[in-house]
């Protein structure tokens, strides 16, 4: 049972995605996360470990990200969002 338990550790040590907000004020969120969720421009999607390359505009919503288990929002005006690489860069107004 403990070797069940290690293993589930440690792939949700591995499942990581690099999530950075920033607004033109300062940097709100710079987190390792498991998923994160935008509010995009024609639809809110979700981005997991392995995601597609993507560039999109963002629209009034929140994010929606989990880290640890806990879910967190940064409720946003607009903006835009690069995926690549396992990394995450999100430019927002607030």
């Amino acid at each position: 049972m403990a070797d069940l338990i290690g293993h589930l550790k440690q792939e949700r040590m591995t499942d990581v995605i690099s999530l950075h907000i920033v607004s033109p004020e300062r940097t709100l969120v710079e987190q390792a996360v498991s998923s994160v969720t935008l509010p995009g421009t024609v639809g809110p999607f979700m981005v997991l470990k392995n995601h597609a390359p993507i560039i999109s505009s963002l629209m009034k919503g929140d994010i929606v990200y989990v880290s640890d288990g806990k879910e967190s929002r940064v409720p946003i005006h607009e903006g835009f969002v690069e995926v690549r690489d396992n990394q995450v860069d999100v430019c927002v107004e607030v």
